[in-house]
Order: C-alpha cells, then sequence, then structure tokens
C-alpha cells in the first residue's frame, strides 16, 4: 500500500529542492572569474489522474504529458502520474489539486459540475462544438480566459492536454427504436449528457471508468456510454452489451484537461509554466489525430471481429434531443454572472462554426459518403 501521507508531503517539497549546477570561482556572463554561481533546480510534481492506469488514449495522454515535460526540461521537471483510485478517487482529483495536496490533475471538467454545470462548457454539451470548434474557441474566442477565471475560484488553473474527438451514443444491452425506449432506462452518462437522458425519461448516473464494465455486467446500468471504438474495445464493453449506438450527441469534441493548484503554478518559474503549455498544446495536438485514427482501427475490429451491431438512434430520439440541448445548454449558462458570460461567448463561437460548416465539413462528407 501506498503510504499517502508521506508520498504526497515528499512530493510537494520536491520542487523547493535546489542543485547547485557550479561550484565558486566559476565565471560570470563576461567571462570573469569569480562570478555568482548558475543554480538549476529540480521539480518535482505529482499528477493525479481520473483514469484507468495506462488506459488507451487517455491514460496514455497523461503519461504523454510527464514524459515531454522531463524531456523538455532535460529532466529537470519530474512528474509522478497516479491513476484514479491510488492517491483519491477519480471525481476527487479536482479537490485534491485545489487542496494543494495533489499538484496535478489529467481529467474531464464536467465531473467539477457540482461545483459549477459551466466546467461543463470546457469538456463537451449536448449538440455542441467539434474538437477543432472547440479548440477554436478556447485557443482564440476567449475560452482560455473564461476557464481560467472560472477555475481560479477554487485555486485551479486548467489548459487543453487532449481531445478525443467525437464520440460515440453508447453501449446498450437492447436497442432503441424509438423515445419509448429511454424511459426507465438506466445509463452511464456524465455531465450535461445526463440531464438529457433524464429529459429522455431515463435515469443516468456519472460513474469512473474503472467501475463502469462491472455497473454493465451486474446490471446496475442498461447502457453506458464511454468515449469510441479505441477505448471502448480495452474496457469490453461489447462482451456485454451488442448494440453500438451513435452519433454521440452529447459529446462532439471533448476536451480533457490538466489542472494545476494555482499556488503551485505562481512558484513555477517562466520557464517551466513555458515547458507545462507547451506539452499540453502537444498532447493536445496529437490526441486529435490519434483518436481519429485508432476510432477507425477498432472500429473495424469491434464489427468484424467481435459482432458488435451498429446502429443510429432513430429519428424521433435525434429530434427531441436536439429540441431539449440548446434549454440544457442555457440553464448550465444560469448559475451566474461568470456562467452566463461563458454560455453567452460558447454560443457566439458554436454560432459562427456551424455557419462555417454548413458550407464547408458537412456537404463534404455528405458528398463524400454518397
Amino acid at each position: 500500500m501506498i503510504n499517502r501521507r508521506k508520498l504526497l508531503g515528499t512530493a510537494t517539497l520536491g520542487a523547493t529542492g535546489l542543485a547547485a549546477a557550479a561550484c565558486s570561482g566559476g565565471t560570470d556572463p563576461s567571462g570573469a572569474p569569480g562570478g555568482p554561481a548558475i543554480i538549476r533546480r529540480r521539480t518535482k510534481l505529482t499528477m493525479t489522474t481520473t483514469w484507468s492506469k495506462d488506459l488507451p488514449g487517455l491514460g496514455m495522454a497523461a503519461n504523454r504529458i510527464a514524459d515531454r515535460i522531463k524531456a523538455l526540461s532535460d529532466g529537470q521537471m519530474e512528474v509522478s502520474v497516479f491513476a484514479a483510485g491510488e492517491l483519491v478517487p477519480a471525481f476527487e482529483a479536482f479537490d485534491a489539486v485545489a487542496s494543494g495536496n495533489v499538484d496535478m490533475y489529467h481529467g474531464a471538467e464536467y465531473y467539477w459540475q457540482s461545483k459549477s454545470k459551466a466546467f461543463n462548457f470546457f469538456t463537451s454539451v449536448p449538440m455542441g462544438m467539434t474538437a477543432t470548434e472547440i479548440m477554436g474557441w478556447i485557443d482564440y474566442g476567449g475560452g482560455q480566459a473564461l476557464w481560467e477565471e472560472l477555475s481560479g475560484q477554487y485555486g485551479v488553473i486548467a489548459f487543453q492536454a487532449a481531445n478525443t474527438g467525437h464520440q460515440m451514443g453508447g453501449w446498450f444491452r437492447r436497442e432503441i427504436n424509438g423515445l419509448d425506449d429511454f424511459r426507465g432506462l438506466k445509463m452511464r452518462i456524465p455531465g450535461l449528457g445526463g440531464d438529457v437522458v433524464r429529459e429522455l425519461g431515463g435515469a443516468a448516473e456519472a460513474l469512473p471508468g474503472n467501475e463502469v464494465f462491472q455497473a454493465l455486467q451486474t446490471g446496475r446500468i442498461d447502457a453506458t456510454e464511454w468515449v469510441g471504438p479505441w477505448n471502448d474495445y480495452f474496457l469490453g464493453f461489447h462482451r456485454e452489451a451488442d448494440y453500438y449506438y451513435g452519433p454521440g450527441f452529447h459529446e462532439p469534441g471533448t476536451v480533457l484537461s490538466l489542472g494545476i493548484n494555482r499556488a503551485k503554478w505562481d512558484s513555477l518559474t517562466p520557464t517551466e509554466q513555458n515547458i507545462i503549455r507547451s506539452v499540453t498544446r502537444e498532447v493536445n495536438h496529437l490526441s486529435v489525430g490519434e483518436f481519429q485514427y485508432q476510432n477507425g482501427v477498432y472500429l473495424e475490429k469491434l464489427v468484424r471481429e467481435e459482432g458488435v451491431q451498429l446502429r443510429q438512434f432513430p429519428k424521433d430520439v435525434v429530434s427531441r434531443v436536439v429540441e431539449i440541448s440548446q434549454d440544457i445548454r442555457a440553464g448550465a449558462g444560469a448559475g451566474g454572472d461568470l456562467e452566463r458570460r461563458i454560455y453567452e461567448s460558447f454560443e457566439e463561437a458554436l454560432r459562427k462554426a456551424r455557419t462555417w460548416a454548413a458550407i464547408s465539413d458537412g456537404p463534404y462528407l455528405a458528398t463524400r459518403e454518397s
């Protein structure tokens, strides 16, 4: 068993350890002898995740962050990564970082919606933005500043640090032929997607990834969404549910985030901060292509080798989802002035993205498939 208190104490103190890289009698920048010694500091950080250990895509992104931080800092920054439950349970990651007991988390912001429903906008919302669209809003449309304002209320700063792309609608033990089949349905689905299922007459709950398969296996839930073919294959949902439904109306482009304790962030040097910013951008960029490619590979495996039956949600279900999603998004923006500003900024970016997609991606994809 991990001695959690000892581990956290050691890791937190690690950032203060300084290693002298030069002794007395060195040279100053002009080359004159006897200048000040050059000090190189070693920074050790802890990261908890909301994922199972080494889970493809999600857990791998967290490990990639740690590896790249170490590489770009020439080994001077080290991040110890812990899976959900090793330091704290998955859904306690935010509080652990906010309190300073852990330095970083890698997770999904909608897991913190009990604090503010506006956190959903920085993961994904029903009938919202695709991966590239939400990347545009956060990086260029004012989203990052609003995100920092929201997280800053809790002593956290967060950045995009992977994106799963368009997710699937989920795994169902029985077919969905119309709205009536959602009545009484018990489904694992977090965020505002859960609100959609409730409006459709079902029961929704958020479960961490390491609990989902067992819940499906025991009948605690009738259906579950997770990510897409790549992740879902390794979690084995196809062994308990035959029907794989799309499209994923609830998460069209899902941001995963790196959250950092704000006091810890402020204690880092500008160079260390820039390394973390650069790494999160790199990992975010790589993940978009990685998920897109691997989902195609594993969808084929699921269908050809595992006999999974692909389905699309019926038209009456999709029509109802479109009707209620806008109201659900508006409700998430009604918590206060900041929530309103986040919602309005998001909706304006979504409007512009839809206008562009209507004459670009949409017609092109329809033409390619015709």
